[in-house]
């Protein structure tokens, strides 16, 4: 992989067995367990993650109406939490970190 590449922020919704193992796999990647933001709200953890140059994982639909209403970030991947098992969140986001740049993800948000 060259030039820059993507760093994740897990919200607090998302296991912290899928940092483990993307962190097992080189991936930059930290939770919102990590920075003790725990309760926060959807504003603020998007404003964190934007704040840290991370994209932001979640299966929070919340977020995709912050998105859509114009508040800027630097990248939010959404799945669906009755559909996406760990495993499904680690090989995605991999290869989602694989793929794209974080020039890429500004505003944009992709779906797992």
């Amino acid at each position: 992989m060259s030039g820059a590449v993507i760093r994740l922020y897990l919200d607090e919704n998302l296991s912290p067995k899928i940092a483990h193992q993307l962190q097992r796999r080189g991936i930059d990647v930290i939770t919102a367990h990590d920075v003790d933001a725990l309760g926060d709200t959807d504003e603020n953890h998007l404003q964190r993650a934007t704040n840290l140059g991370r994209v932001l994982c979640t299966h929070d639909a919340d977020y995709l109406i912050l998105s859509s209403s114009g508040v800027e970030h630097t990248g939010i991947v959404y799945g669906i939490q009755e559909k996406h098992r760990i495993g499904d969140w680690v090989n995605g986001l991999e290869l989602i970190c694989s793929v794209y740049t974080p020039q890429d993800m500004l505003n944009h948000v992709e779906y797992l």
